[in-house]
């Protein structure tokens, strides 16, 4: 396992969240860089992939309709990135066992 490779893919999914909720990049584009991030999911336990990617596919999904008509909010989504981010980052700096 490549933590510092993990550590990077972590960190430039965390400013993708950043970019998104500025509006600078597509929840498409975010999914995409999510999916490619193979050491960082690959450095977490399984349940992380699995949050993650059901947090992207309903962000995706939400794009496809207008602002808050969707069944759940985008910017729900993002705290919910956000916060999956942060504990993305404190499971990795914790000591291998």
């Amino acid at each position: 396992m490549n933590t510092m490779q993990a550590t990077q893919q972590l960190q430039q999914l965390r400013s993708g969240f950043e970019q998104l909720a500025l509006q600078q990049m597509s929840p498409a584009a975010l999914g995409q860089q999510a999916r490619a991030a193979t050491a960082l999911l690959q450095a977490l336990p399984d349940r992380y992939a699995q949050v993650l990617l059901n947090l992207l596919d309903r962000l995706e999904s939400s794009a496809l309709f207008t602002e808050e008509s969707c069944s759940f909010s985008q910017k729900d989504l993002l705290d919910n990135l956000t916060l999956w981010g942060e504990k993305a980052q404190a499971q990795l700096d914790r000591p291998a066992a």
